[in-house]
Formats: C-alpha cells, sequence, structure tokens
C-alpha cells in the first residue's frame, strides 16, 4: 500500500522533499499558498528525476502520485509523514502545527526542516508534543542524504525508531541528536568555515576566488569521504603524532582499515571524485582537464597504427578480483574512438554544426587481466571507410603485451534528425586517406571474430 506524506511549505527544501518522498514511491501532497509552488515544486522534480535515480544500481519503486490540496487539512489527512518547511518563525510554525493536529492521524509523525529551533521549542503549545521532531536536511535534499534527526524527552522512543525507519527508506541517513541544542551540526560547521572565509576577506589574506579554490582543490575533496577527526587519525597513525585534544578516543568506521590501508582506500575514492569531477568538468575535476589538455598527443603517422590513447589504470577501474573490471576495457575503446574522431576532423565544432559517428556494433576479446597503475596504449586501425561507415579496430597494450581488442563498426548520422548521413566532405577525406593507408599493413589477428571462436 502506497504511503502519502504531507509537505507543508514549498520553498527550496520543501520541494526537495516532495522530490525525495515522491521518487521514493510515496504518494505526496504539497500544500503552499504561494501561486508559484506548483511551478516551483515541477522545476525540482525535474532536476531530482534526472539525478536521483543514477545514484542506485538497483530500480527505485513506481513513483509516487503528486497533488496540490487548496486546504491544509486536505493535505495532512491520513498522511503517515508530515514535513514543515516554513519560514523560520516559531509562532509560525507553532500556529500550523495546531491546525495540522486537528486534522492529521495520531500516528503521523510532524517533522520540521527547521535549523533553528530545538524539538522542544518547537513542541511548545502542542496538542501532541510527541508527534513533533526535528528533521534537518541538507540542500540538495532529493540527493544529499543526510539528515539531522533531533529530538526531546517528549518523543517516545518507538516513534524516533520509526521517524529513522521511513528516513532511511527513502534512501537518507538519519543522524540522531539527542543534545537539545538551536544549533545543526553540519551547519554550524559550515557557519564556521564561512566565518574564517569572511575573515580571511576582511584581513585582506586571502580573496574570495582564492578561498573558494582552496576548498575545492583540496580539504574539500577529503571532507566528501572522511571528516576532520578521521582525517587526524590517518595522520596521527601513519606519522606516530598524539591526537589528545579530545578525551573521547578516535573511532574509525567500522569496516575501514587500518594505517596505510585506510590511506589507500581514501586514495581510491579520491581518484573516483577527481574523475567524476572531470566528467562534469568542475572544481578540481576542470583543473584536471586543463592539465590533461596541456599535455601533449602522441604524434599521428598514418601509415602505421595510430596510438589514439595513452595512460595509467585508474584505481576506480579495478573490480573485486584486483584488474580492470570489463565495462573498463569499453571505455578505453570508446576514448579511442574519440581521439579517431577528432583526427578525421570530428572535432567540437563539427559536433556543433550537427554530425557526428555513432556505434552500432561492437565485438571485444579480452586476452589478458591488468592491475591498477599498469600503462596502457591503445593503437587503432581503420579497417575500411565506405560511405556512411567506419570500420575501426583497436588493440590495448600494456608495453609489449597485448591485452584486449576491441572491433567497431560506426555509421556516421545527423545530429538533427538522428539519422544516418553521408560525412562532410573534408571529414570522407581524411577517413579515405587513413583507411587507404591502413589497407596496406597486415591484419592483425582477431579481426572478423564471432564470440566463442577463441583467441
Amino acid at each position: 500500500m502506497t504511503r502519502a506524506a504531507a509537505i507543508i511549505g514549498a520553498g527550496v527544501i520543501g520541494a526537495g522533499w516532495a522530490a525525495r518522498f515522491l521518487l521514493s514511491g510515496w504518494d505526496v501532497r504539497v500544500f503552499d499558498t504561494d501561486p508559484e509552488a506548483e511551478r516551483r515544486v515541477g522545476a525540482v522534480l525535474e532536476d531530482a528525476r534526472r539525478a536521483l535515480p543514477g545514484l542506485s544500481d538497483r530500480p527505485l519503486p513506481p513513483e509516487g502520485g503528486l497533488s496540490f490540496p487548496a486546504v491544509l487539512s486536505e493535505a495532512v489527512a491520513g498522511a503517515a509523514w508530515i514535513q514543515e518547511s516554513l519560514p523560520e518563525r516559531l509562532a509560525l510554525k507553532r500556529k500550523v502545527y495546531q491546525k495540522i493536529q486537528a486534522h492529521c492521524r495520531d500516528g503521523a509523525v510532524i517533522a520540521s526542516s527547521s535549523a533553528r529551533f530545538t524539538p522542544a521549542a518547537l513542541q511548545g503549545c502542542a496538542t501532541t508534543p510527541a508527534q513533533i521532531l526535528g528533521a534537518h536536511p541538507v540542500d540538495p535534499v532529493y540527493l544529499l542524504p543526510l539528515v539531522e534527526l533531533s529530538v526531546s524527552p517528549a518523543n517516545p522512543p518507538e516513534m524516533v525508531a520509526r521517524a529513522e525507519e521511513v528516513l532511511q527508506g527513502l534512501g537518507m541517513f538519519p543522524l540522531h541528536v539527542t543534545a537539545e541544542s538551536e544549533d545543526r551540526i553540519a551547519e554550524r560547521l559550515e557557519e564556521a568555515l564561512w566565518r574564517e572565509a569572511l575573515g580571511l576577506v576582511r584581513d585582506g589574506i586571502a580573496t574570495p576566488q582564492q578561498i573558494d579554490a582552496a576548498i575545492r582543490m583540496g580539504p574539500g575533496l577529503r571532507w566528501a569521504q572522511m571528516g576532520p577527526f578521521e582525517t587526524r587519525g590517518i595522520a596521527a597513525d601513519l606519522t606516530s603524532e598524539p591526537f589528545d585534544e579530545v578525551s573521547e578516543p578516535l573511532a574509525a568506521p567500522p569496516d575501514a582499515p587500518p594505517g596505510r590501508g585506510l590511506a589507500q582506500t581514501r586514495d581510491a575514492a579520491l581518484v573516483a571524485m577527481l574523475r567524476a569531477l572531470k566528467w562534469a568538468d568542475r572544481g578540481a575535476g576542470a583543473h584536471l582537464n586543463r592539465v590533461d589538455g596541456a599535455r601533449p598527443l602522441p604524434e599521428i603517422d598514418i601509415a602505421r597504427p595510430i596510438v589514439t590513447s595513452e595512460h595509467a589504470v585508474p584505481l576506480d577501474w579495478t573490480d573485486y578480483n584486483g584488474h580492470m573490471t570489463e565495462s573498463r576495457y569499453l571505455q578505453a575503446f570508446a576514448d579511442a574512438t574519440d581521439r579517431f574522431m577528432e583526427i578525421i576532423g570530428v572535432d567540437a565544432e563539427y559536433l556543433a554544426s550537427g554530425g557526428s559517428f555513432f556505434t552500432v556494433e561492437t565485438h571485444i576479446r579480452h586476452l589478458m587481466e591488468v592491475h591498477a597503475g599498469a600503462a596502457l596504449r591503445v593503437e587503432t586501425l581503420c579497417l575500411g571507410a565506405e560511405g556512411k561507415r567506419m570500420h575501426l579496430f583497436h588493440q590495448i597494450h600494456s608495453g609489449d603485451t597485448l591485452l584486449a581488442t576491441g572491433e567497431h563498426m560506426l555509421l556516421h548520422v545527423s545530429l538533427k534528425t538522428r539519422r544516418a548521413a553521408p560525412p562532410a566532405p573534408h571529414v570522407a577525406g581524411r577517413l579515405a586517406e587513413i583507411a587507404a593507408a591502413h589497407a596496406a599493413l597486415p591484419r592483425p589477428r582477431g579481426v572478423g571474430r564471432a564470440v566463442g571462436q577463441g583467441h
């Protein structure tokens, strides 16, 4: 049976909550008197549909139904979870809670996104204080897992446990906070960093651009996988420096390997994040793309197989067997194809003009395993270039060892019609020139091989 959630207040946070519940299979009712609320929720939901499903390697449940009741009582009636995301005015929140509790079911959780008020303050004047607790998320709510779950003695343990279960079912990470404080942990840390940033600017030590770069290129990447105490803990393990600033001993995650193992795990995660940022061309990833762009490419000699790619096997390209995973062989071949397309003139300008090549058939032979850090070199032969077709044969080498081959048939297409179309004359001419030169070379073993014919 589909459960219902009521979202009271559809600002950025409320709209994010609506998307999170909706994409987790809940029916969602949004109440907001702002005539722009429906448009705002729709825009956030569009972003969430594009991003959130990609976080999971399992299918999400069917999306729930979305409605915008005109009255509060209709929104909260029968809802299992009521998320309040109103402006930070305590009197307003308390007044709305009284109206909610007049119409909601007894067992409903009433959670506040408030970043300012304690659960005890929110519960004041409430008919049933036990229902009200704090659930403060981080924007974008539909994507980031943290939600600080703050409670008071008025909240019975069974309700707190139910709240945690619901939030976990939404794919969130409920951080249970029992201390009575108006501060939120993540927000207080962010505010501390912000105060220091303003101080550095005010004192003439750094510009805003320098401060942003310092975070993007350094500790911000590390913070994505470990907090300040764990970071200092690694330093203490590796350097034997004492750490006595706090009386409570540092606790590494239960699955974390000790010493160098934890450092290596950190490095692998950093590589994966940095490569993801390269794909997005943001932050440190944009910097790495510029570094790559400044490095010389291999010289092109069409009288022999063309070197279309050279790089080491990244840490995040390895699998549970300890060698390069199956899908990364295809990625290496795809990268080589992209480089070959650039060589024949299918560059950014050509793509913008509306032409490209699409792969229509691929055959890969996996010949040898290769491990992280090993140098890869992809050599490419053009086996044919007739009309709209381009026939490529890639070979991946590590040193003198042949690791894999990939044979690919591509068709030139119009990006406007998404149908096959002849390439531009300068592309067709360059492609034909390379194909003619490669026709004089020996055909490598594996060309035309089908599945099951062996190596």
